[in-house]
């Protein structure tokens, strides 16, 4: 999304030099989030991206790995030589987590990939008993398919809850009781032991039947090859972006899951493994590199993270950053099919995550970019609309 975004930022933006676009995968472009939806049950063959690259201008080298970049001389490295640069973005994205000693262990799998849904698509044909290490997003997303396509499903996390590294407990807590709904069972505080062809072994000793493994344990920036590039990268690995999105050498810029950037609005440096900041971020990087906007530079790029997950039957969608809220309000019963958290800081709107209410994202999403106070009362009542909730 990243890349493909770029380019036609750049294009939209007037850029007329030629534009190559660089993918490992031999795959042509495509979206990401229906991996775990609509091409891993067979009901879509693929997610390509509906652009036509040569009517675009747009070179495509797929099946090329870049192996590293000399800013000094403006290459980057590939098995197949050196490719020259004016400016390049970097918008390699993320690799996910692997289990230690888990890989090559045949019926384990991840997902992140095209081709990685097109081998779990029979494993779901075949109904076998699924195990899912990790309860995170993608986890929770897996399982919802797998049920779904009739699998039995155990979920494995080494946590005391789901999404522990995303959310609250008090947040979490209704949200695991979706496993048990859904039909999967969530073992928590379950670390694993081993894999083996056909079962998971837990730390306790428990044995789980697997006919197939799915490992979700999270991502980080794919970022590797940028080893001794002196590109400076943060200790979760990210390409550290400045406000517009350039890195530490001249002509070099960083956009989506691989970068971080610094967000006046949080006071924070952000690393967002999303699909909507792969899609804002480009247009930040176009204006950058074209000079779009008249004189000076383009603003900073400080959006509202937001992202959406469609788990069990809900549609979850979270905007905002709540890591130093100072209020946390629920807007609804977490018991029931529909509810709202949201986040304050200093009486303002900061982020919420809204389970089936869409209107709330929304105008919330809207209410955290402004940074006007709510009126607390209000904002908790799910009957009144939350654009009516401002002080």
């Amino acid at each position: 999304m990243a890349g493909v975004q770029t380019a036609v930022a750049l294009r939209d933006e007037g850029y007329t030099a030629p534009v190559t676009l660089i993918g490992a995968e031999p795959h042509q472009p495509y979206d990401r989030p229906p991996l775990s939806k609509a091409v891993l049950l067979g009901t879509a063959e693929h997610s390509a991206f509906g652009i036509d690259f040569e009517a675009l201008d747009v070179r495509l080298r797929l099946g090329l790995s870049v192996t590293g970049l000399r800013p000094a001389d403006r290459e980057v490295d590939t098995p197949d030589g050196p490719v020259p640069y004016d400016v390049l973005v970097v918008a390699t994205g993320a690799e996910p987590v692997t289990l230690p000693g888990a890989a090559g262990v045949p019926g384990t799998h991840l997902l992140r990939t095209l081709d990685d849904a097109a081998r779990l698509r029979p494993v779901l044909a075949q109904r076998h008993d699924v195990v899912v290490v990790g309860a995170g997003w993608i986890g929770a997303e897996f399982a919802t398919a797998a049920r779904a396509a009739g699998c039995t499903v155990t979920v494995v996390e080494a946590a005391g809850r789901p999404l522990a590294g995303a959310l609250p407990a008090e947040v979490t807590a209704p949200m695991a009781d979706w496993y048990a709904r859904g039909g999967a069972t969530l073992l928590t505080g379950a670390r694993v032991d081993r894999v083996e062809p056909g079962a998971v072994v837990l730390a306790d000793g428990r044995r789980l039947p697997a006919g197939a493994v799915v490992v979700g344990i999270g991502a980080r920036p794919a970022t590797g090859w940028l080893t001794g590039s002196g590109i400076a990268l943060g200790p979760d690995g990210s390409v550290t972006a400045d406000a517009r999105l350039r890195t530490s050498a001249p002509g070099v810029y960083a956009v989506g899951d691989c970068a971080s950037y610094p967000s006046a609005r949080y006071g924070a440096r952000l690393l967002v493994h999303h699909w909507d900041n792969a899609l804002q971020g480009p247009r930040t990087v176009a204006a950058g590199i074209t000079g779009a906007g008249g004189p000076g530079a383009p603003e900073p790029y400080d959006p509202v993270p937001y992202f959406w997950s469609e788990q069990f039957g809900r549609f979850v969608q979270y905007a905002g950053h709540h890591a130093d809220a100072d209020t946390l309000l629920w807007r609804g019963d977490p018991s029931d099919e529909e509810w709202t958290v949201l986040w304050l800081r200093d009486g303002a709107l900061v982020a919420l995550l809204a389970v089936g209410r869409p209107r709330d994202l929304t105008q919330g999403r809207k209410l955290v970019a402004s940074g006007r106070a709510v009126d607390p009362e209000r904002a908790a009542d799910p009957a009144v609309p939350l654009k009516s909730a401002v002080r």
